[in-house]
C-alpha cells in the first residue's frame, strides 16, 4: 500500500493533488497544533495588478496549542463573499472563469464550522472535479496505536508501521524530516516525488507557480490537469529517497 499523510490545507496547490494521485490511501493529519500564517486557513491567488494575494478563512480566537481538528471558523460569513470578490478580476482574462467560480461558490456554500472538516470536504470536491481517487481517513478518528513518537518525522513512520504501508510518499518540502533507513527497517520505502508543475499562459498576468488550485483551474480545464497528473504518476520520473 502506498500511503500519503498531510495536514488538511485550504485549496492547496497542484503538487498536493499530485501526491494524492500517487498513493492508494490518504490520511488527513488533523491532530498537530494549528500554526498561524501556514496553509491551513489561507492560500494564494493572483493579484489584479501585480504578484499574488492571500485568500483567507478567518478563525475564532483559540489557545496557542489548539489542534487543527479543533480550530473553528469565525461566525461572520462575509469572508466567503470576500474571496469570491477577490477572484472577480479573473473574469475578462481567464477562459475558465465561469465554471471555476461556480465550483468555488458551491464549495464555499458548505455548512461547516470546523476548518479541518471544511478543508477535507474541499479536497474531496477538487479530487472529484479532477477525476482522481481520494481514499482517505481522518487521523483523529482512527484510534491507531502508533507507539513512541520522538520527533515530527516519526508520525509518518509510526503511522506507516501501524497500517503496514510498504511505501510512504511526501512532498519535497518535508524531505529533511525523514530517515529512509528508519522506513526500511519497518519494510517501507520513503519516496519524495519530484513534482512537475503545469506552466500555463495567464493573459495579462505574470505566471506564478504553486498558487492555489483555484488559479490553475481558471486557466486549465480539469480534463487537462487530470491528464498531466496521470502522466506524472505513470512515468514515475521522480527523485526518490531510499532506493
Amino acid at each position: 500500500m502506498k500511503l500519503g499523510i498531510m495536514q488538511p490545507y485550504f485549496f492547496p496547490y497542484l503538487g498536493y493533488f499530485d501526491l494524492i494521485n500517487r498513493v492508494d490511501r490518504w490520511i488527513v493529519f488533523d491532530t498537530p497544533q494549528y500554526i498561524r500564517h501556514g496553509w491551513v486557513n489561507r492560500n494564494r491567488i493572483l493579484h489584479p495588478k501585480t504578484g499574488w494575494q492571500h485568500i483567507v478563512v478567518p478563525l475564532k480566537k483559540q489557545a496557542r496549542e489548539t489542534g487543527i481538528k479543533d480550530v473553528v471558523i469565525a461566525d461572520d460569513a462575509s469572508w466567503k463573499n470576500r474571496i469570491l470578490g477577490q477572484l472577480s478580476h479573473y473574469r475578462k482574462k481567464a477562459p475558465y472563469f465561469e465554471q471555476t467560480m461556480e465550483f468555488v461558490r458551491d464549495c464555499l456554500e458548505l455548512d461547516e464550522s470546523h476548518l479541518s472538516r471544511l478543508n477535507t470536504k474541499l479536497l474531496e470536491n477538487v479530487c472529484k472535479l479532477l477525476s482522481i481517487p481520494f481514499d482517505y481517513q481522518v487521523f483523529s478518528e482512527m484510534d491507531l496505536s502508533i507507539g513512541q513518537v520522538s520527533g515530527p518525522g516519526d508520525w509518518a513512520l509510526r503511522i506507516c508501521e501501524s497500517l503496514k504501508a510498504n511505501e510512504y510518499f511526501n512532498l519535497p518540502g518535508g524531505k529533511e524530516l525523514f530517515d529512509s533507513a528508519a522506513f526500511a527497517k519497518i519494510g517501507a520505502k520513503l519516496t519524495i516525488p519530484k513534482f512537475q508543475n503545469i506552466e500555463y499562459q495567464c493573459r495579462g498576468y505574470e505566471f506564478i507557480p504553486a498558487l492555489s488550485i483555484i488559479d490553475i483551474l481558471m486557466w486549465v480545464p480539469p480534463e487537462a490537469i487530470h491528464v498531466h497528473l496521470a502522466a506524472q504518476r505513470n512515468e514515475r520520473t521522480s527523485s526518490e529517497v531510499g532506493n
